[in-house]
């Protein structure tokens, strides 16, 4: 296995975006030093109620068009929101833009608390 690029085993298509697939937020958790997160949500989202997984990178969806090519395109990305629709956006937005390994971790932060994974606040 390459290094960066992870073949994950919970990978489903996402009903919203052709081509985006969705990620258990489980298996994230075991490979997640493995991978690079993306947060899109809101600054006080990041450190409000739901928290954030730690080693999550801050980038707001309205900004992914200014910071996209800062992202790595040999390396795993994974975006994460509160529920798992606006990551799916950003995941759709990144194949469109010639990234080719970027998942969207199903259900957001509210089902990575759900299933008492650790967050940061």
């Amino acid at each position: 296995m390459t290094v960066g690029l992870i073949n994950f085993e919970t990978k489903t298509a996402n009903p919203q975006y052709e081509g985006v697939f969705d990620i258990a937020p489980a298996e994230l958790e075991q490979v997640k030093a493995k991978v690079k997160m993306i947060d899109v949500r809101q600054p006080e989202e990041f450190v409000g109620e739901l928290g954030h997984i730690a080693g999550s990178e801050l980038m707001v969806l309205n900004t992914l068009p200014e910071q996209l090519n800062t992202l790595p395109k040999d390396q795993t990305i994974v975006f994460v929101c509160r529920s798992g629709a606006r990551s799916a956006n950003a995941a759709a937005y990144a194949l469109m833009n010639g990234w080719t390994h970027v998942y969207n971790m199903k259900g957001g932060m509210l089902l990575w608390n759900d299933l008492q994974l650790p967050v940061e606040r």
